[in-house]
């Protein structure tokens, strides 16, 4: 199973975004999938619900930063540079901006997984994207 789809099945599994892209990666840092769940928790929904970057994104650069840190100089270009791809392919890195029309709500318990819910969502095509250009 590819990284891509190991995150995407950890989505629909009910992780949160951030969380299954940073579990998908977990194994590369010699970490278990639940300690990766568990460090990536805080992040989903653009950081616990309050919309704002993605967690996708954050998953993403907590990847990076496992992979080039602890040196910042290599990490924050790397970082910005994910982030451009990202923006240039989903038009934002903003959780509320990626889930303008869908409905979402700020704060709150999360929604159930769905069908309509899978359905009016980007959120699973965004981890998908962040776990693929990673």
């Amino acid at each position: 199973m590819s990284r891509v789809e190991k995150a995407e099945a950890l989505f629909q599994e009910g992780c949160n975004c951030s969380q299954a892209v940073f579990a998908a990666f977990a194994d590369e840092f010699g970490l278990d999938e639940t300690l990766a769940k568990r460090l990536a928790c805080g992040l989903g929904g653009g950081v616990g619900r309050m919309r704002e970057v993605c967690g996708a994104v954050s998953a993403a650069a907590m990847v990076i930063g496992m992979r080039l840190g602890p040196d910042k100089m290599k990490a924050y270009p790397a970082i910005q540079e994910f982030c451009a791809k990202f923006k240039a392919e989903a038009g934002s890195i903003v959780c509320r901006d990626l889930l303008k029309g869908t409905g979402a709500t700020q704060g709150g318990a999360p929604e159930a997984r769905t069908p309509a819910y899978y359905a009016k969502r980007p959120c699973v095509e965004l981890v998908k994207l962040a776990a693929s250009l990673l």
